[in-house]
């Protein structure tokens, strides 16, 4: 496959199923942040109050979910190109309610290592979500459409850790109740209300070198223009996953910061990635084109961790937080580009194997954040740099920022209608 799909027929989107897609890929983000301050205390508690065991066996518990993601994010986008997305979406909806009232449940540390498993496949349905609203929208409104379903993940980012810390303060397992609770009431909506997006003149038979991580990653490696973008998402995925590795304890030890600190500042971050993707891509990508609107987000990605790294004082820190939230530009603005070069029958794959390639960088970094910090404040160390997490951030978007450059230059392709 080589050049830009062909155009198709978009219908306007329905409001009510973006509304939908919007709750759907919000509850998946409060699958991750309710669990934040409830897990590890509900694991302490299966292995007799042993911080140091449960901590081993929370990082377990998050690669599993990170492997779940690899290998059915392509098989639930091969599922949606085939039977449609309204199925898979919904399915993953009732799964994920299912799967909170066991852990809910779960007499045993198996028991909740079983239902993360189950977290991490019914959570891939992201990639479904997705792929509808590629479906549903005109490509050159795209960039500002996936932006703003993009405020779902900021507001995950916020609400679930409140959530499961106020919720958690009364029993350990309320909060998984209530998570429990609001999926099968999406889900019940969602089948009262949400159409299908992809007509059965535009599905794909199913196949299992299409299903499978590494049939759905060749997707990505059959076109050069795909390819390159991939790659450079991959390093911009990988940066990412600094914050959640090593920011708080970054923040204590360097700052000195109580919890109330680090919980407000993790609070500003995800305000600063909602005002992004909700007030300004639109009009950047309008601006600068698609284009444009990614080097600028990587370019802000790279500035934001830059200072994040090198800052002696925590409040010269949170300056470095809106410049960094402005990096959400660039992801929007690749998801807009790519699904440009895949067919419609095609984009539950494509989003199955973008997924997967966000999973690795999930497997990866938590690895090379946390080695990298301990070296720098390490007792051997010959430079005390402990700000090098973020300074390796800050490179990786970097990197991610030359390969998109050399990717687009020279390219024929107009990936914008300007305004």
């Amino acid at each position: 496959m080589s050049g830009e799909a062909p155009a198709s027929p978009v219908a306007a989107p329905r409001g009510a199923a973006v509304t939908f897609i919007f709750v759907t890929i919000l509850l998946d983000m409060l699958a991750l942040g309710v669990i934040v301050p409830i897990l590890p205390k509900l694991i302490e508690g299966f292995v007799d109050n042993d911080t140091a065991n449960a901590a081993r066996i929370f990082g377990l518990f998050g690669t599993a979910w990170a492997v779940m993601q690899f290998f059915f994010s392509p098989v639930l986008g091969a599922l949606s190109d085939r039977f449609g997305r309204r199925p898979v979406v919904l399915l993953s909806n009732f799964g994920l309610a299912l799967d909170y009232v066991l852990m809910a449940l779960a007499p045993s540390l198996s028991w909740l290592f079983v239902g993360r498993l189950i977290s991490g496949i019914t959570s891939a349905s992201v990639s479904t979500a997705f792929a509808y609203i590629a479906d549903i929208t005109a490509p050159e409104h795209r960039a500002a459409m996936f932006g703003k379903i993009g405020v779902a993940f900021g507001a995950g980012f916020i609400l679930g850790p409140a959530l499961g810390g106020l919720l958690g303060d009364i029993d350990p397992r309320l909060p998984f109740w209530a998570a429990a609770g609001l999926s099968f009431a999406n889900a019940l909506y969602g089948l009262l209300i949400l159409p299908e997006s992809l007509p059965k003149e535009r599905r794909s038979p199913w196949r299992w070198k299409s299903a499978n991580p590494i049939g759905a990653l060749r997707l990505l490696a059959s076109d050069r223009i795909l390819a390159g973008l991939s790659l450079a998402n991959f390093f911009a995925q990988l940066a990412h996953v600094v914050l959640p590795s090593v920011f708080v304890l970054y923040a204590t030890y360097r700052y000195g910061w109580d919890t109330k600190t680090v919980g407000l500042t993790l609070a500003l971050v995800g305000i600063c990635q909602m005002a992004v993707q909700g007030a300004a891509i639109g009009p950047i990508v309008n601006r600068f084109g698609e284009r444009g609107a990614l080097f600028f987000g990587l370019a802000c990605g790279a500035v934001g961790f830059l200072i994040c790294g090198t800052a002696p004082s925590g409040r010269l820190f949170w300056i470095g937080i809106p410049v960094m939230a402005l990096w959400g530009v660039a992801g929007a603005a690749t998801q807009a580009l790519i699904t440009r070069l895949v067919s419609p029958e095609r984009q539950g794959q494509l989003q199955g194997a973008t997924s997967s390639v966000q999973s690795i960088s999930q497997l990866l970094g938590p690895f090379l954040f946390t080695l990298t910090f301990a070296h720098f404040i390490g007792p051997e160390t010959a430079i005390k740099l402990p700000g090098a997490p973020f300074l390796l951030a800050a490179a990786l978007v970097g990197l991610a920022l030359v390969i998109a450059m050399w990717t687009l230059a020279g390219s024929k392709k107009e990936p914008l209608i300007r305004k």
